[in-house]
């Protein structure tokens, strides 16, 4: 006889950013070329809890030096798989991205959500990790690899405070 352990709930893993946040951000200017140069760059993010916790949804505008930029990630949890799908769509496209799709790890509160996406003509492997998770503050990476997840680059690093 085998025990299997039952999935973990995960629909309220993303309730620790429901509210208002600043964001510092730091992005490499050019991606998968070996760039080391990075922009730095403030935001603000408005996150809201939908249809219980199955659905999270925020709004970020971003501080450029050529202006606003404006994004919308929305979340969903699939019950079934328990595992979050990640939607981004931001000023300038027409489209939402290629979901990220993951989970977080109920032992160490690190989220990790993978895609295989398009970049410049090619599909690459790209990871969102969520990390070091308070009530007050969260830290979230954006990581590409272009030989399908034996090496990564991050290029973009967010750090989250509570409040406007």
């Amino acid at each position: 006889m085998t025990e299997t352990t039952p999935l973990r709930d995960g629909s309220h893993d993303f309730d620790f950013f429901v509210g208002k946040w600043k964001g510092h951000n730091r992005r490499l200017r050019e991606r998968l070329v070996g760039c080391t140069e990075w922009d730095e760059f403030d935001g603000t993010s408005e996150v809201h809890m939908m249809l219980g916790s199955e659905v999270n949804f925020d709004e970020v505008i971003f501080q450029r030096e050529n202006g606003p930029i404006h994004g919308i990630t929305f979340r969903l949890y699939d019950q079934a798989n328990h595992q979050w799908r990640l939607y981004w769509a931001a000023t300038g496209t027409t489209f939402l991205d290629v979901p990220m799709i993951g989970s977080f790890d109920e032992k160490n509160g690190t989220g990790k959500f993978y895609a295989h996406e398009p970049h410049k003509g090619r599909f690459i492997y790209s990871r969102y990790v969520w990390s070091k998770i308070t009530a007050s503050s969260a830290h979230w990476e954006q990581a590409f690899s272009p030989d399908g997840g034996k090496s990564w680059e991050t290029n973009w690093v967010m750090d989250f405070t509570r409040g406007q």
